[in-house]
Parts: structure tokens; sequence; C-alpha cells
């Protein structure tokens, strides 16, 4: 939109300009030429009204007399000659090849003849033009400046609604929306953030209901557990035994199904994609895990990085976490972690590589499914990885099987959007690694 605006804005004034900048030039240099042609005439009729004077007194006429009426100003007149009455032909100063002729005839019958160099007077009629031309240029400029700052002020509130609808895809219902001072702009941002209350109204009626629901059942699946339990303790039947412990094992995964409901409702509550510095990110990840690659004889390195991207913190970090570590466990060599921008789509890739075999090629297609493992790991960690960074708004990818690399890729904070006018910058929360960390499935 603000290419659209801009070339808009300045093609309409180059048309003003060449509409109105041409003619002014062609009158300029065409006022310029008269009034030196003026001047030299008017010089003529005084020259030539100041000699018959003389003439009719009988004075002596002087060369330094004539020159007296010559000039060194640009086109003043730099070559005049006298014709009296007696015959007789007078002159002063140097006739140029190319020249203006102004002359008089008095009435007691001398002419006076004065040139004027043209080059001259091209000259100022070329300064003229050069003095249009730059006004022309100076409003081009000033053209340029006030379109590109109409075309801020009318494309700025639309990235921020863009921010702020990103923001309200991945989870964010808290919006901070400010005034842009554009009517229909702001009627879209009103909307955004009417949609985002009811949307917030909804997901908080949707958490409680699985709280509630978690909370009803915790209770009796609890008390069944205890129950089984019992009869497997009490019974010497092996067949009621085995069928015990069968329905224990059923009833715990329900038990872990609800706890699962329980904690996805717990987070949610709290959930939001916020602006977070990967600096800050991979800083963290770089304390946690530096001590278990020197442990295992082998680098951790982490590139520079300055981008700002929306994600969740906590989220983030353990997504982050789960590629180190599988890394670690599955990969070889050093292990590299950078972040760069990726096009003009506002996107910023995080890349997690190494050095070693990469993941087989059978199990590449299926590397994010869960329950998919090469027998090292729960089969689950990328499968959540991947769930935690498409809540983000953004997708996890294996962009490279053998070393294996995988690429998170998030949308990054764009350069005219100020995050404070958005949405606070958020604590970057540091991943717990050790009991239940998946593992690579490869």
């Amino acid at each position: 939109m603000r290419r659209r605006v801009l070339v808009a804005t300045l093609s309409a004034l180059t048309v003003a300009v060449l509409l109105l900048g041409v003619p002014l030039t062609v009158l300029a240099a065409q006022i310029v030429r008269a009034d030196h042609l003026k001047d030299l005439q008017a010089r003529a009729d005084t020259a030539g009204r100041a000699l018959e004077v003389r003439f009719d007194r009988e004075e002596n006429i002087e060369e330094r007399v004539l020159r007296s009426y010559l000039g060194t100003a640009p086109g003043a007149p730099e070559y005049i000659s006298v014709r009296l009455p007696t015959g007789e032909e007078l002159s002063a100063g140097e006739k140029p090849a190319q020249a203006y002729s102004a002359s008089r005839v008095t009435e007691s019958g001398v002419v006076v003849i004065m040139h004027a160099s043209r080059w001259e007077v091209y000259g100022e009629m070329a300064r003229a033009v050069a003095l249009v031309i730059a006004l022309g240029v100076a409003a081009v400029i000033a053209g340029v400046w006030m379109a590109r700052w109409q075309a801020n002020r009318l494309a700025a509130p639309l990235v921020y609604l863009a921010a702020s609808a990103e923001q309200l895809g991945s989870g964010q219902v808290r919006l901070k929306l400010r005034r842009s001072g554009v009517e229909e702009i702001d009627m879209v941002a009103d909307e955004l953030a009417r949609s985002a209350d009811r949307m917030a109204a909804r997901l908080a009626t949707e958490r409680q209901f699985a709280s509630d629901a978690s909370h009803q059942l915790r209770t009796p699946l609890t008390a069944l557990t205890m129950r089984l339990e019992e009869i497997a303790a009490l019974t010497t039947d092996d067949e009621v035994r085995a069928e015990a412990e069968a329905s224990l094992e059923q009833v715990e995964r329900l038990v872990g199904v609800v706890d699962e409901l329980l904690g996805r409702s717990r987070s949610s509550a709290g959930s939001g994609t916020q602006v977070v510095e990967l600096a800050e990110v991979f800083e963290q990840q770089r304390e946690e895990w530096e001590p278990a690659f020197a442990k295992a004889k082998r680098a951790l390195r982490f590139g520079e990085v300055d981008e700002e991207v929306f994600a969740t913190p906590g989220a983030l970090a353990q997504v982050l976490a789960t590629l180190i570590e599988n890394s670690l466990v599955h990969g070889g060599g050093t292990t590299y972690v950078s972040a760069r921008a990726s096009g003009t789509s506002q996107t910023v890739v995080i890349e997690v590589r190494d050095e070693g075999p990469g993941v087989p090629e059978e199990l590449a297609p299926r590397i994010f499914e869960r329950s998919v493992t090469s027998g090292k790991g729960t089969g689950i960690g990328l499968a959540l990885a991947r769930d935690l960074v498409a809540a983000d708004g953004g997708r996890l990818e294996l962009s490279q099987r053998a070393p294996a690399a995988f690429s998170v890729f998030l949308q990054s904070v764009p350069p005219m959007v100020d995050p404070d006018s958005v949405v606070a910058h958020g604590r970057t929360a540091k991943a717990r690694r050790g009991r239940g960390a998946p593992g690579r499935k490869d």
C-alpha cells in the first residue's frame, strides 16, 4: 500500500511539474530575452539623444564619450557605432561575432547602433531556466517527503492491525490498539477489539468448563484407581489380578488424559504470544545446555542474533530445548543454533543443525508423527514441539535430512511497529530438561 500511495502521489506531482514547469521555463527564457532587448534599445535611445545634443553644439565626440555608453554587466552593449550627418563614422568597443543590435536615428540625422553579445543574453536565459528547474526539483523533493509521510501515515495503522490480528490468531486476546486518525482504519480496529473481547469471553468459558470437568473426573478416577490396586493386591487368582492390572493401566491412561486436559486449561489461561528477544532465549539455552555438551565432549555454538519474534516465551524455549537435546542425543559433531530473516515476508528462521549422520531416510517423512521413534525416545518430542510452534502461528520443518537441520519459522516484528504499542515484551522462560524431555524421533 505504501508503494502504491507513493507512486500515485509522485505520478501526480510529476505531471503537475511538467505541465507547469515546461511552459514556465519557456516563458522565463522569453522574458529574460525581451528584457535585455528592451534595455539595449533604451541605451541606444539615451545615447542617441545625448550625442545629438553634442552634435548640435558642435562639440567634439571622442571615443571615451562613446565608451561611457557601454557596460560590463551580462547583456550590456559591448560595441557602439555612430554615423553623423556629415558622413563621419565613429565607434568604440569590440563588436561581438554573434550579437543583438538596437538602433536610434535622431531628428538631426545622428544614427546610433549598439551591439550586445547573444551569448551573454543566452547565459542570462540559462540562469533563469536553471532557477525554474531548481524550483521544480525542490517541489519534487518536497512532494516525495510529503508522499512518504502520507504513505506511512496510512500504512502504519494497517501494519499495527496486521500485528494485532496475528496476536489474536495466536491466542493473545488482550490487544492494545490505538487510534490512527483515519476513520476507516479506526472502524476496523474497533471491530477487531470487539472480536477480541468476544473471543476472550468464549475462551474463558471453554477453559472454565474444561477445568471444572477435569476436577470432577479426577475424584472418581482416583477412587477407581485405589479400588483396582486393592483388588490386585488382595486377590490370589492370577487371572483376576491380570484383569485388575489391565484395568488399572486403562484408568491410569485416562487419568493422564484428564491431567493433560487440566494442564492445557491452566496454561491457556495465561497463554498468548508476546514479543520475544531471541538473544535472551539463546543465552538461556546456552547456559542450560553447554555443560551437557561439554560432558559429551561436543561443542554447542550460538550465532549472533538481534531479531525479535512473536512467540510464547516458555513454548519457544521448550521447542529449542527439544531440538538441542535431540541433537545431543542423536546427532554428532558441533551443534549450531542460529537465526536469520527470511526474505521480505517478515519471517525469522531459527535453525538447529549438527554434523551427525542425520535422520534415517525411512523416518524422515514421518518425523513429526506421534509414536514414531528410533527406539531412543518416547516419540512425542517433535510432535509436541511442532504443535507449540503452530500455536504461535509458526511452523517447524525438517529442512535437511543429513546432516539433520530443523528450522523454526516465526513471525518477526515489522520494522515500523513499536512492539510496546502492540504487545508487551515477554520474559523468556527457561525450559526444563530432564525427566520427560522428549528425544528426536529418528
